[in-house]
C-alpha cells in the first residue's frame, strides 16, 4: 500500500485550505466522502492545523489570561479530538486488514500504523511553516541558513517516514508483521477518572 504519498497529498491539501483564511474558527470543509481514509486523514490534518494556531496565539506575551484558560480548554479539547481520530484511522486499517492471517514469526511494530501518520501529519505542518520562515526578507543571512538546514531536515525526515509508514503497511498486507491497538486511556477528561473533578462532587 503507498498510503503515504496519499497522505501527504491530503495534509498539504488541509494546510493550504486553512491558510486561504487563516482563522482558527473557520468551519472545516473535508472534500472526501465520510468513512472513507481520505475523509479522515483530512480531518486529522485540520484538527492539527487549527491546533497549531492555538498554540501560537496562547504564547502571545500580553495575552488576556481568561482567554489563555479559554484557549488552553480549547487546545485540550482538541487533543481529545486529535486521539479519537487517530483511533479511528486505525479502526479503517484493523478493517482492512481484518483477512489477513499472520505468519507464525510475524512481529508487532512499535506503533499503530495510525499513530505514524499522526506524526506525519505534524511533519507536513512544519514543513509548510518553515517554508515560510525561510522565504523571509527580513531575517539575518546566519538565520536564513540555520532555517533552510532545519527545512531540509524535515524534507528528509519525512522522506524516511513515508517510506517506513509504506514498507510497515506492506508488511501487515503479507503476514510479516501484525496490529495490535492500544486505546490511549485518556484520563484528565474523564470526570470520574481526574481526581481534580471527582473529589470537586464530593
Amino acid at each position: 500500500m503507498k498510503i503515504a504519498e496519499t497522505a501527504n497529498r491530503i495534509f498539504r491539501e488541509s494546510i493550504e485550505k486553512y491558510h486561504e483564511t487563516d482563522n482558527v474558527d473557520q468551519p472545516i470543509d473535508n472534500p472526501y466522502p465520510s468513512g472513507s481514509l481520505e475523509h479522515l486523514l483530512y480531518l486529522k490534518n485540520w484538527i492539527d492545523t487549527v491546533q497549531w494556531h492555538l498554540e501560537d496565539i496562547i504564547r502571545e506575551p500580553d495575552i488576556d489570561p481568561v482567554k489563555a484558560l479559554e484557549i488552553k480548554r480549547r487546545i485540550d479539547r482538541s487533543n481529545q479530538e486529535r486521539t479519537d481520530t487517530v483511533e479511528y484511522i486505525d479502526s479503517w486499517f484493523l478493517e482492512h486488514f481484518k483477512d489477513v492471517q499472520p505468519r507464525p514469526d510475524a512481529r508487532i511494530n512499535t506503533e499503530s500504523p495510525a499513530w505514524a501518520l499522526d506524526r506525519l501529519s505534524i511533519l507536513a505542518l512544519k514543513i509548510y511553516h518553515m517554508d515560510i520562515e525561510r522565504r523571509r526578507h527580513d531575517i539575518s543571512d546566519a538565520k536564513r541558513r540555520e532555517v533552510e538546514e532545519k527545512y531540509r531536515i524535515l524534507r528528509e525526515q519525512q522522506k524516511d517516514l513515508s517510506t517506513a509508514i509504506d514498507e510497515l503497511l506492506d508488511e501487515i498486507a503479507r503476514g510479516k508483521k501484525y496490529m495490535k491497538v492500544y486505546r490511549q486511556m485518556k484520563m484528565y477528561n474523564d470526570p470520574e477518572l481526574n481526581p481534580v473533578l471527582y473529589k470537586k462532587r464530593k
